[in-house]
């Protein structure tokens, strides 16, 4: 990802690991950087560098500014550099917040702030993240949304250029989560640094984060904007960390058309033309289309009509979707309401996906 804003993080380091070793490489500016991946892939260890909590064993962190005329640097193993936490001006916002217990609101958000600005600054961030009322009350007299709130607090209090936010959610429940995403979503947008935001969860990242890196065993497989590589993830490695669960491998048998092996040799029209890299075909859960069988005569005769037979379909009911199993291993999602807890209506004879919603894929199925 390219940068030429008005502020740049770089960062390109190494860690050897118990089981493998940390080889992270990237820059980023503006917006939210997410780094998606499984837990204990390196996300959390590449943040921890960039604060300054661990070490690399080698590489460099550096801040560049304007169009990259000066640099601070943070990190750099050829010249032996390596700024203490406390000078890095990164702000890293733990999973459990790390709030201390024995100190009020105001006394938490305040701890990192010297001199005669202290307690105006206090002040505005107590207003800025609707903390009125609070200042004398302790963690443990707080929700888990308050929490939040403070530790951001504490970190905007001393104006950060970094922010890392390690996993904010993972103790949550879904409606709380839910609820602090957007508070944390609004706090993103006003604020003109870098914030990188570590996550498993792909919801979490789609909905937080304008640019993403996705990352398995210490290195970065993919990176690009979210939503593009969402739609476009290129590899299968890529398309399974974004939640493509339907893969098969391919043979190539006309410029935009296949036949998936895993899928029982089903004959499928692209909507690009098949290049000889691919190697594999993804289709989302959600994009098939129920089709009648009225309609299925209707697409019977079109190359593009890409009509798959719903025969023995396995059925899971959820409170708003049913999973749909075909009996060639396909899977499907489909919404329903809560209070229908009969398929029979809902599946169809014949499902269609539309060339467009084909993922043509590189690398081995895995």
């Amino acid at each position: 990802m390219e940068a030429d804003g008005n502020i740049c993080l770089e960062v390109k380091i190494e860690k050897r690991l118990k089981s493998f070793t940390l080889d992270v490489g990237f820059q980023t500016e503006g917006g939210c950087l997410g780094i998606l991946g499984p837990s204990g892939c390196g996300k959390s260890m590449a943040l921890k560098s960039i604060a300054g909590i661990v070490s690399p064993d080698r590489g460099r962190i550096a801040v560049r500014y304007g169009r990259g005329e000066q640099e601070r640097i943070l990190y750099d193993s050829s010249c032996k550099k390596n700024e203490s936490p406390q000078r890095r001006r990164v702000g890293y916002l733990f999973q459990n917040y790390a709030l201390f217990p024995n100190m009020s609101v105001e006394e938490n958000i305040g701890i990192g702030v010297r001199g005669r600005e202290k307690k105006i600054r206090v002040r505005e961030m107590l207003e800025r993240f609707r903390l009125g009322g609070l200042e004398k009350r302790y963690p443990g007299q707080l929700s888990g949304g308050q929490q939040q709130r403070v530790a951001l607090a504490r970190i905007m209090a001393y104006e950060p250029e970094v922010i890392l936010l390690d996993e904010p959610f993972s103790a949550m429940d879904t409606h709380l989560k839910e609820k602090l995403r957007l508070e944390l979503g609004e706090i993103l947008k006003d604020y003109h640094g870098i914030s990188i935001l570590v996550t498993h969860d792909r919801d979490e990242a789609y909905q937080l984060c304008s640019n993403m890196l996705l990352m398995d065993q210490g290195q970065v497989i993919a990176g690009g904007n979210t939503k593009a590589l969402f739609q476009n993830p290129v590899t299968c490695r890529a398309a399974r960390f974004t939640g493509c669960k339907n893969i098969s491998r391919i043979e190539r048998t006309g410029e935009r058309r296949i036949r998936a092996l895993d899928w029982g040799n089903l004959e499928l029209t692209t909507a690009e033309a098949v290049g000889d890299e691919i190697t594999a075909v993804g289709i989302r859960a959600h994009d098939f289309e129920a089709v009648s069988g009225e309609e299925a005569e209707k697409w019977a005769d079109c190359p593009e009509g890409n009509l798959i037979p719903v025969r023995n379909p396995s059925v899971s009911e959820m409170p708003f979707e049913w999973y749909v199993t075909l009996d060639h291993g396909l899977w499907w999602k489909t919404e329903k309401s809560i209070h229908v807890h009969s398929p029979e209506q809902v599946i169809p004879q014949w499902l269609r996906v539309p060339p467009s919603a084909l993922i043509l894929l590189t690398g081995e199925p895995e």
